[in-house]
């Protein structure tokens, strides 16, 4: 059971907490992980891409000319794919990208991403992040007293739009709440600073 210390917002140690083996302990599957980034990544795509193939090129009604005699090679429209301004070949359409994973699939990897955290020691987790007012000094000023990395992930118990604010000019660092994070954002991320309140709920669901 792996035992990581908290910390306050000004970087004191003010305790240990001991974290589940079944989640932040497990053996790190990077097939699973590969699988779960390349979803998230393919379930991003709008898939609206389009072009027109020569049907949907306006023009190239009339055969532009005679089919023998004139020393052209034979060509039935100007709107053919070897044209200038002509229709696409084989060019993309609107689909979608979207990948499906079950839900065994998705707690593995996010189990595997989160104990590559705490074997990296890139796992920081803080007593309480808060905020009363909207102060992106104070979110710097805590980032760096817990020795967190520019890009960092701040995991909440809870909205709170005071720290998701102050942190949102903060170039590099992103927050999210403990039931929305992804495979994705906590590999990304240099510095995962978690909430003790986050990491009890966390465990409460999944363990």
């Amino acid at each position: 059971m792996p035992n990581i210390k908290v910390v306050d917002m000004a970087g004191k140690e003010v305790g240990v907490v001991s974290l589940s083996d079944k989640i932040f302990g497990a053996e790190v599957n990077e097939a699973i992980l590969h699988t779960a980034v390349r979803a998230y990544l393919m379930n991003q795509r709008q898939g609206t891409q389009s072009t027109l193939t020569r049907s949907e090129v306006s023009g190239g009604g009339r055969k532009p000319w005679k089919q023998k005699g004139t020393g052209h090679a034979r060509q039935g429209s100007t709107r053919s794919p070897q044209w200038t301004h002509g229709g696409i070949a084989l060019g993309p359409k609107p689909r979608t990208y979207r990948v499906n994973l079950n839900k065994t699939v998705k707690r593995l990897a996010l189990f595997s991403a989160l104990s590559a955290k705490v074997a990296a020691g890139e796992l920081i987790v803080v007593d309480n992040i808060t905020a009363t007012e909207y102060k992106t000094k104070a979110m710097v000023a805590m980032l760096d007293a817990i020795g967190a990395d520019k890009k960092s992930l701040v995991v909440l118990p809870e909205v709170n739009s005071f720290v998701i604010k102050s942190c949102a000019n903060i170039e590099g660092v992103k927050t999210t709440q403990w039931n929305t994070i992804n495979v994705y954002d906590i590999l990304n991320c240099n510095s995962l600073v978690v909430s003790k309140d986050a990491v009890t709920k966390i465990e409460e669901v999944y363990a």
